[in-house]
């Protein structure tokens, strides 16, 4: 790239404003802002930046959705016939699979806040873009395919706002023919909702020292497949999660299975990146769970349409950074409001955009500007979005340290005593150490020997890949960042056995032998499903994702 003073300035434009990120957090702050303008009277101007080329093009979850949060936000939601929430959950059922039988673990013996009845089974995608339309008719500017890739900062270290990143610059870092400098987009107030590890979210955490009061961040990877099965396979609203087979007692993870509308299938696995064996590949093991005798006959004759992958927050309650920053607050994934047990975020992300939206508005209305509004990370934490983290705070340290089978039965007893009793008998468990800490020298462990794709039922990598419509301009600087390549070399690869060709789930990593010569650590990517777990499980944060260019990545239709 040419010395920064060489490059032409950049235009701004001002908002009152600043959202970054066309998730359920984002989108929700916006409306809220919107009606409360509408309420008093007054104005106040709103841009959301989505670095997908279309509002949900990145968004990835199971989903069912808890409605709480759509019911404070647009009540007569249900009443609105283009709202994509159709398939209310009508069965609910959990197993622990054993490598050739299944066990039903009957509802009775969950705590209530694990059932499903009253909730929705969704595509959040198009929860959002449904969303989007709400907000663009209430006068809400909304920029897709516009990555944001630098926070701004004024001469007082406040957040004054974000830009997004320049176009057309060459693998080489030079700046080609279509050569666009990118924006900046100024707001007395920025909101950060761009899901989980963003890179934004990430850089301001580190700039504010926001997590120096909470544990290490815990997080997930869930891969999910959409298929179209046979109808009498199908059985809408039926929600299915199970425990076990193929991770062993030690790793944590488990599935899920949705059944929407029109013969669809939702079919996903999550596997805790705090896993110790680096020869673990979390796309094998799904891969290889749906040969289940369980699991296989829902897919028989069936058509895989659609796949895709991205981290889950998980370190829940004691993992949240403090909320607030000079000039701007984190909401949603960004925050990491996910519920772990209940496999639900979605909800906390529409209320915590909510609540963002309410702080910054009673900012505005006192003149105030780039402060920041501490009130947001109090209030938050005491509403019913901490008391939905609170009382579920054990469950993933207890599965931790004393793996699936005892810590969910540990989780659970824990649940029911808050349930009944409001209190925990182990007070708050914490989390000691990050996923990349977790994992062990590749001499400490046994390779996994994982069965060839059948082509019916199991896929490879690339045919994945492409059934998630990833693309990225390929003349491009590459925007996953390698701090140092010798020591990729010297430890990811020597001790740990290259563990990024196995967690990735795009096949973005590859150590190439060639002969007569070191093996070589080829980064592709145009593969990338933005899923961001190399920024979490490289054993020595070696990797840092980025934002490429503005539409580049997944496009998922409706996942």
């Amino acid at each position: 790239m040419q010395e920064q003073q060489e490059l032409p300035p950049r235009e701004s434009m001002e908002f009152d404003v600043v959202i970054v990120g066309a998730g359920p957090a984002g989108l929700s702050a916006a409306i809220r802002l919107k009606q409360i303008a509408q309420q008093n009277g007054e104005d106040i101007s709103v841009v959301v930046l989505e670095k997908g080329s279309e509002v949900g093009a990145h968004i990835l979850s199971g989903a069912v959705i808890d409605p709480v949060g759509l019911d404070k936000l647009l009540p007569d939601w249900r009443d609105d016939d283009s709202a994509p929430i159709k398939t209310k959950v009508t069965v609910d059922k959990f197993l622990l699979l054993g490598p050739a039988g299944a066990a039903r673990i009957p509802n009775f013996t969950m705590p209530k806040l694990m059932g499903n009845h009253g909730n929705y089974i969704v595509s959040l995608g198009n929860v959002c873009r449904w969303l989007a339309e709400k907000a663009e008719a209430m006068g809400v500017e909304i920029y897709p395919g516009f990555a944001a890739a630098e926070v701004l900062y004024d001469d007082e270290g406040r957040v004054r706002g974000v830009a997004t990143g320049d176009m057309g610059v060459g693998r080489d870092g030079q700046p080609k023919d279509t050569y666009m400098r990118g924006m900046e987009l100024l707001g007395k107030y920025t909101l950060i909702g761009e899901g989980v590890r963003g890179s934004l979210a990430k850089q301001l955490i580190e700039q504010f020292d926001l997590d120096r009061d909470s544990d290490p961040a815990k997080f997930g990877i869930g891969i999910k497949e959409l298929w179209e099965v046979a109808p009498e396979k199908h059985q809408q609203g039926l929600v299915q999660h199970t425990l076990g087979w193929p991770l062993d007692s030690k790793t944590g993870g488990g599935s899920f299975l949705y059944h929407l509308e029109n013969n669809q299938v939702a079919v996903g696995f999550v596997v805790h990146l705090n896993y110790q064996n680096p020869y673990l590949s979390p796309f094998e093991e799904f891969q290889r769970f749906k040969h289940h005798p369980a699991i296989s006959e829902v897919f028989a004759g069936g058509k895989r349409i659609a796949y895709g992958a991205r981290a889950i927050s998980e370190g829940g309650f004691q993992s949240l950074p403090r909320l607030a920053f000079p000039g701007g607050l984190l909401m949603g994934c960004s925050a990491g409001l996910v519920n772990l047990p209940r496999i639900k975020g979605s909800h906390n992300a529409v209320l915590s955009g909510m609540l963002a939206a309410e702080k910054v508005a009673e900012a505005l209305a006192q003149g105030a500007q780039n402060t920041q509004l501490d009130s947001y990370d109090s209030e938050l934490r005491a509403s019913e979005i901490g008391a939905d983290l609170k009382r579920v705070r054990n469950v993933k340290p207890l599965l931790s340290r004393f793996g699936n089978y005892l810590g969910m039965m540990l989780g659970g007893f824990d649940m029911w005593c808050q349930e009944l009793v409001g209190k925990s008998l182990f007070g708050t468990l914490h989390h000691t150490k990050t996923d990349a800490a977790s994992l062990l020298p590749a001499k400490a462990c046994k390779a996994i020997d994982y069965p060839k794709p059948d082509g019916k039922i199991s896929f490879d990598r690339l045919s994945s890949v492409f059934l998630s419509s990833t693309n990225h301009e390929e003349d491009q600087p590459i925007h996953l960042r390698l701090r140092d390549e010798a020591q990729q070399k010297l430890s990811e690869l020597d001790e740990f056995a290259g563990p990024s060709a196995r967690y990735c789930p795009a096949g973005v990593y590859e150590w190439v032998a060639e002969e007569g010569a070191e093996p070589r650590f080829q980064i592709n990517a145009q593969n990338c499903v933005h899923c961001k777990t190399c920024d979490i499980k490289d054993p020595n944060g070696n990797i840092t994702w980025t934002v490429p260019e503005g539409q580049g990545g997944p496009n998922y239709p409706n996942m």
